[in-house]
């Protein structure tokens, strides 16, 4: 399933957050997309996904304008996790995580054996079976932020659109959520803070600023110690393995020029 953008734009007020994007995903594959913060990472994911329309341009789904597609359609074919993405109901963890299935229920389709099954499986992808009867607003930030998770592949997406997933968890989770999403034989599109994390995990990277895609490629190609002094104002080493994956290694800041009448 091919989910694509032309030339969409999209402005908050006289404000243009999003500015001319072009992209195509290819099938099966993790896309990351990185940028400083305020470049237009959320309001890109959000119109990919159908929740936001662009004020210009389109987005297709399986060669179709996704605008036309009712919401209960987009729901069934791509899954969206916001970043502050949260629930004020008295409910359970596993009652969270099965709300997910609504897309795939109406009168004529009531709950099944198969939802049952597929919500145990959500919950057990992410780590978080034991904690089924928890009250959700008993636990802590990173356990939602994994039942999210759980109830967005409780939709089975074929398309799994993230925003800033790994907030709110500790390493171990991190790693082990991204590494869970290369494994999901799922398109996988995830706005990413930890440039590293992108570069172990994206096939490909897109590069956000100002609003506008400036880079898209493979992590080798995009994360260049010029590029990411250019783009995110850090010095950085890159080394890179003989599979040709490749680890960032920041350098601390130059120190600056104190005039010599401060110093006296």
């Amino acid at each position: 399933m091919k989910l694509s953008a032309r030339n969409i734009s999209w402005k908050a007020g006289r404000r243009t957050i999003v500015d001319g994007v072009s992209i195509e995903t290819v099938p099966g594959e993790f896309l990351g997309v990185v940028g400083p913060n305020g470049s237009g990472k959320t309001s890109l994911l959000a119109m990919l996904a159908g929740i936001r329309m662009p004020t210009a341009g389109e987005v297709r789904l399986d060669g179709g304008p996704i605008i036309r597609l009712a919401r209960r359609e987009v729901a069934k074919r791509i899954a969206f996790v916001e970043q502050q993405a949260d629930t004020l109901e008295r409910i359970t963890a596993r009652q969270a995580v099965e709300l997910g299935r609504t897309p795939h229920l109406s009168p004529l389709t009531p709950w099944s054996e198969r939802d049952e099954t597929t919500v145990e499986r959500a919950m057990a992808h992410v780590g978080m079976e034991d904690f089924a009867e928890r009250m959700w607003h008993t636990l802590s930030g990173g356990e939602r932020q994994r039942l999210h998770i759980a109830r967005a592949l409780a939709q089975e997406p074929r398309i799994l659109i993230l925003d800033e997933p790994t907030n709110h968890l500790d390493i171990e989770h991190q790693i082990g959520l991204l590494d869970l999403a290369c494994s999901l034989d799922l398109t996988v599109i995830a706005a990413l803070h930890d440039l590293n994390h992108a570069a172990m995990f994206c096939d490909r990277i897109a590069v956000m600023q100002d609003g506008r895609l400036i880079a898209l490629g493979s992590p080798v190609e995009v994360l260049t110690p010029r590029f990411l002094a250019d783009v995110f104002n850090v010095r950085a080493q890159i080394e890179r393995d003989a599979d040709s994956t490749c680890y960032i290694r920041y350098m601390r800041p130059q120190p600056a020029q104190v005039p010599a009448f401060i110093k006296e």
